[in-house]
């Protein structure tokens, strides 16, 4: 069987995959499913990058992406209303040129299924190029049942199977379009068990040197890292040697993505945070005496998290939209750390409150302080809930139990 992944538009491919986490996703299953399936993957050509390259049984076909953001930037010159066809992400029109690539080259490779992320407009246009081929799309957002309905119902007539990474996630899709509820499953995410692991020495003697609390992820209002260093102030205030670590990309995500299309109110209210630069806004209201006990770490190569995570003794996750998956969070968990994050989305299928980690409510920032106190001044508790956190990694997320999900999906179409 021949398989072929279609990476987001804006997902270069650099080997190994390091950023991104739809492109570590697709980097990580791809050399995975290998050994069983010929599998491709395409993605976006950077400047210097040859058009293809074989890593570990997958070939990687890149295609350029210059025409479209040329177009991009023209149509924002316009003025409104001059587009007949916005071209908005949810639109036939955003990135169509990669698309078109993309399917143009699918049917000269002549792929039996084809494994889209996130943008179901790829989908009419690829199985007109490729009407015998089983398009799977894959969903890591809740974008389908976010935009116009009758819109997506039509795109979904060109898909075989609709994927959620999560049981939230699917079973909103299936609410939202009943008529296609037999075609939609659920693959969770993985982490590389192998490499996110707990640490080998035992931990820090109790009571002793400076605690860390950690935050992976991206600097953007949904996730949540205003109302973190809020809880951070209250947690100082009882435990004054405590630091917080935040780690990921400092740039907020495009508003359009998040607060456009939601009904959430609380999301909606986020609207104001994504004027202007977020991280730089919050580092600039860090009252006196705290200042020196954050740090806006920013990216880092993916795979030297491992030290961050094994470092902290609390992992905080406090998104306010209803996070899809959380792949930070299970990471932790691999790495043997104890999780606090908020109740949303699919991160109850990955933390058991009270026993790999604690969840609180979304926006709650006293709560958020109470948990990450509360955890911070049990070692027991703490060390107990990161050996079951690491274990249930293991049981439940690792990348091969995810691969041979997916090979059961693709067979079964």
């Amino acid at each position: 069987m021949k398989i072929a992944f279609i990476n987001q538009p804006w997902n270069r491919i650099a080997l190994p995959i390091q950023s991104g986490s739809i492109a570590i996703w697709t980097y990580e299953i791809a050399r995975r499913l290998a050994p069983s399936f010929e599998v491709i993957v395409y993605g976006r050509r950077g400047e210097g990058d040859k058009e293809t390259e074989r890593d570990k049984g997958v070939e990687y076909r890149r295609i350029p992406i210059s025409q479209d953001l040329f177009l991009q930037r023209v149509a924002r010159r316009l003025p409104v209303g001059v587009l007949k066809m916005p071209l908005r992400f949810d639109r036939a029109p955003y990135f169509m040129g990669y698309s078109v690539r993309v399917a143009m080259d699918l049917r000269k490779r002549k792929c039996d299924v084809v494994h889209v992320h996130n943008y179901s407009q790829f989908a009419p246009i690829i199985r007109r190029f490729n009407p015998g081929t089983r398009i799977v799309l894959h969903m890591h957002c809740e974008w389908l049942t976010q935009i116009d309905r009758r819109l997506i119902a039509g795109r979904l007539t060109a898909v075989d199977r609709v994927v959620g990474c999560s049981d939230y996630l699917t079973n909103t899709i299936r609410r939202g379009f009943p008529e296609f509820a037999e075609r939609c499953h659920t693959v969770h995410n993985g982490v590389n068990v192998q490499h996110f692991s707990p640490a080998d020495k035992p931990p820090a003697a109790p009571g002793k040197g400076e605690q860390t609390i950690l935050f992976v992820g991206r600097v953007s209002p949904e996730k949540g890292v205003h109302v973190l260093l809020e809880a951070f102030r209250h947690v100082l205030e009882d435990r004054p040697n405590t630091r917080l670590e935040i780690v990921g990309p400092l740039g907020a995500a495009p508003a359009d993505f998040i607060v456009g299309p939601t009904d959430d109110p609380l999301v909606k209210e986020l609207a104001p945070l994504y004027r202007g630069d977020y991280a730089d806004s919050l580092r600039k209201a860090l009252p006196d005496g705290m200042a020196d006990k954050v740090s806006f770490v920013g990216s880092i190569p993916y795979f030297e998290l491992l030290d961050r995570y094994r470092a902290a003794d609390v992992f905080v996750f406090p998104s306010v939209w209803n996070e899809p998956f959380g792949l930070p969070v299970a990471e932790a968990m691999a790495c043997g750390v104890p999780v606090v994050a908020t109740r949303s989305g699919g991160i109850v299928e990955i933390v058991e409150d009270g026993e790999t980690g604690l969840l609180v409510e979304r926006g709650n920032a006293a709560e958020l302080a109470g948990a990450i106190g509360s955890l911070l001044a049990d070692d027991a508790r703490r060390v107990a809930m990161g050996r079951a956190a690491a274990q249930r990694a293991n049981e439940v997320f690792a990348w091969e139990r995810v691969a041979v999900a997916l090979g059961g999906v693709y067979r079964g179409i």
